[in-house]
């Protein structure tokens, strides 16, 4: 994955003017763009897409500062106007083209990006592969923007507006592993970008022939692998650790990849006022070729 990742980063350097296929180098690195994508993300802290609008405007600067026409300069880095190309350029150097022409900066650069696997081994990873045939999350859900650290407060208002009787009814409407009350996160981009929407629902596990109440959401889960990680701790700062863990450690040094599909998070144990709990994250995983 590590190799991947930087052949990744090599490709774009050389294609910085030209349009980034990833899917097709995923695929040649026997890897899939959805894996490449979330692991870039959680690995760089950004998503693929920003690093490469960071590197084309830092590679850019060098054009603006010669005398060449700004149209020209746009379109060699895929902006259809001035006026894209110049919203890009502030957004990475709070300046604007015109105004690097006329000071020389103030300027941001964006280094090349290397990943590397440090391997320490002092942390030892509790996780379980599980098969899954197919069956459905059904509860109450919301759309929500996504929030790497700390807890999500859109997600809290959404579980506090549930009246205490209907955890109880989902509670006995769930019949298949993951057992309990769930926090699902589905239709998460790949990129995995911080403030992106996602949906996220507060429900149960049935089986595909559990009869499921007209007034709630339902999202249908095929058969398949999940990898389970096991994590207990200060809530929610023990699991998001072991979600950054995934990428970090787990997955470049195991035969899986990630999958699109639904993640969920099964409570299992927690304090009264929940500052720790115990808690298993399913993450949907595919043998890696």
């Amino acid at each position: 994955m590590i190799a991947a990742l930087n052949r990744l980063v090599e490709f774009i350097e050389d294609h910085l003017t030209e349009e980034i296929d990833i899917a097709g180098l995923a695929s040649r690195h026997g890897t899939t763009e959805y894996h490449l994508r979330r692991m870039f993300s959680s690995l760089a802290g950004m998503p693929v897409s920003e690093y490469i609008r960071r590197r084309r405007m830092a590679v850019a600067v060098a054009d603006v500062l010669g005398d060449g026409d700004l149209l020209g300069i746009a379109v060699r880095y895929g902006y259809g106007s001035t006026e894209a190309f110049n919203r890009a350029f502030r957004s990475v150097h709070g300046v604007s083209p015109g105004d690097v022409r006329r000071n020389g900066g103030p300027l941001r650069t964006q280094p090349q990006l290397r990943f590397r696997l440090t391997v320490e081994g002092n942390t030892t990873m509790d996780t379980s592969i599980a098969e899954r045939p197919a069956f459905r999350l059904v509860g109450h859900s919301a759309r929500v923007p996504l929030i790497h650290h700390g807890a999500n407060p859109h997600i809290q208002a959404h579980i506090a507006s549930l009246p205490a009787t209907e955890h109880a009814r989902l509670k006995e409407l769930g019949d298949t592993e993951p057992a309990g009350l769930l926090q699902v996160s589905a239709d998460v981009e790949p990129d995995y970008a911080e403030g992106s929407e996602l949906t996220y629902l507060h429900g149960v596990a049935v089986t595909e022939t559990t009869p499921v109440p007209d007034d709630l959401d339902a999202i249908d889960v095929p058969a398949g692998t999940w990898a389970v990680f096991h994590t207990s701790g200060p809530y929610p700062a023990a699991l998001q650790s072991t979600w950054a863990a995934t990428a970090t450690d787990w997955f470049p040094s195991n035969p899986w990849r990630l999958r699109p599909g639904p993640s969920m998070v099964a409570i299992r144990d927690r304090a009264a006022d929940f500052s720790t709990a115990t808690c298993e994250l399913w993450l949907p995983v595919e043998r890696a070729e």
